[in-house]
């Protein structure tokens, strides 16, 4: 007789189970919540301007499923209009049908992976249900307003600057496409154990007919308190007219031709070569006269005509501007700034594959899409504020309870614990079963 008749789920089907469980204990303890402070709101209102007409109720999408409120509706004595109080305190919009979490999460993953229906997708997969179409998404993101100005506490007294521009097809129009004109504006560089950040990194994305460096000027003034008489501009960018201009423009400014497209450039027409070696090493030093003496004396070397006028061609961009080539480090020495900390510049080519990654491969976009899309894109990389359909999303709704106020983590806490009592078998196992002992060691993890 066969001794062994237990029978268990698998693994991924008790995860799963587990999670459907927790879904509609949780969903529970959200509509309680908000019922009682709806209740809250009602007993605290001001009663001689907001008339209690009556309940109605609403059914929402969360992350824990769909959720039934019921919660009252007042009439403004003073204006005349129909509100719900509780939208106006936790701001959001009941009747638009899910909540403002998946809404951020959605236009989350619909910027940062591939596509809005794969965001639709993956949002399907992770809370188990249909929560909101790939339309819907796009839509949201169209109608959010992004507030590009974010002074930050700017005491340093040097900007490095990365530009570039990142050609974009469009849709249903007489152009193939458009070029996007993009700049990376950082404070310097800070390191923590093996990993490098940039301090106060932030995008700006030029918009309007004012020309990209005037524009750029009043971001800086925005957001950096930039003054041209104090302050010194590293800029980084390759050879294209619009960028070399920012050596017209600003006077206390170092251009630096960006040294991944010289290197790739060098790489392409002298890999292989005899004299490659050598030339990359003058580059690497920064030997700018060696560097281009040794490019120089290459002519009539290579294979082939085409390679032969490549090089010209490229002889006479760098010889435009030969400083560009050079160490900025250098120049700023002579301005009487420590400079013990500061890099060589290059992540223009970075920035723009973020920003490839979603807008390009294949794809072709409308003005307005791309605008509103690139828009909230940064906002979310710069932690600005946008205000959506449903809310706003600031880079600050990751508040930890401690930040909340005392009588409301009660609240959570006591209301998420009587929604869960009993409802777990394991919970009610007798103390000397080592589950027991498993889960009170887990208490308040």
């Amino acid at each position: 007789m066969k001794q062994d008749t237990i029978q268990l789920p698998t693994l991924k089907e008790l995860e799963k189970d587990l999670f459907i469980t927790l879904q509609k204990t949780f969903g529970d303890v959200l509509v309680k919540i908000l019922e009682d402070m709806d209740q809250h709101i009602a007993d605290n209102r001001d009663k001689q301007r907001y008339y209690l007409q009556d309940k109605r109720s609403v059914e929402m999408d969360t992350s824990f499923g769909p959720v039934l409120i019921q919660r009252n509706y007042y009439k403004d004595r003073i204006n005349g209009h129909y509100v719900y109080l509780l939208d106006q305190y936790l701001e959001f919009e009941g009747s638009k049908g899910f909540s403002p979490l998946v809404e951020t999460l959605a236009m989350e993953m619909a910027v940062e992976g591939t596509s809005y229906r794969h965001a639709s997708s993956m949002l399907e997969k992770l809370l188990g249900y249909k929560v909101i179409s790939h339309e819907t998404i796009r839509q949201h993101i169209l109608q959010t307003e992004v507030k590009y100005q974010k002074p930050t506490d700017q005491v340093r007294q040097v900007l490095f600057v990365e530009v570039d521009g990142l050609y974009v097809k469009r849709q249903r129009t007489k152009r193939r496409g458009k070029e996007e004109k993009i700049a990376a504006v950082h404070e310097g560089w800070i390191v923590n154990g093996k990993r490098t950040s940039l301090v106060s990194k932030r995008h700006y994305i030029h918009k309007g007919k004012v020309p990209f460096w005037e524009g750029f000027e009043q971001f800086l003034i925005d957001n950096y308190s930039y003054n041209p008489k104090e302050h010194y501009l590293i800029i980084n960018g390759d050879g294209a007219g619009w960028i070399t201009a920012c050596q017209e423009y600003f006077k206390n400014a170092f251009y630096t031709l960006d040294r991944f497209h010289v290197a790739k450039e060098v790489k392409s027409l002298f890999k292989g070569h005899k004299r490659y070696r050598e030339i990359r090493k003058k580059l690497a030093k920064y030997d700018v006269e060696s560097f281009l003496t040794e490019l120089n004396s290459a002519v009539g070397t290579l294979e082939d005509e085409e390679a032969e006028e490549r090089l010209e061609q490229f002889i006479n961009q760098l010889s435009k501007y030969p400083n560009a080539l050079g160490d900025y480090r250098e120049w700023l020495k002579e301005k009487g700034i420590d400079t013990s900390n500061y890099r060589t510049m290059g992540a223009s080519e970075g920035t723009m594959s973020v920003f490839a990654k979603r807008l390009k491969n294949g794809r072709s976009w409308c003005d307005t899409g791309l605008n509103a899309f690139i828009d909230f894109m940064v906002g979310l990389k710069d932690k600005l504020e946008i205000k959506t359909l449903l809310g706003k999303v600031n880079g600050l709704d990751d508040h930890s309870l401690e930040k909340q106020p005392k009588y409301y983590v009660e609240k959570l806490k006591n209301s998420a614990g009587e929604a869960t009592r009993n409802n777990l078998s394991y919970l009610t196992r007798q103390k000397g079963k080592p589950v027991y002992h498993a889960l009170k060691a887990l208490r308040g993890f």
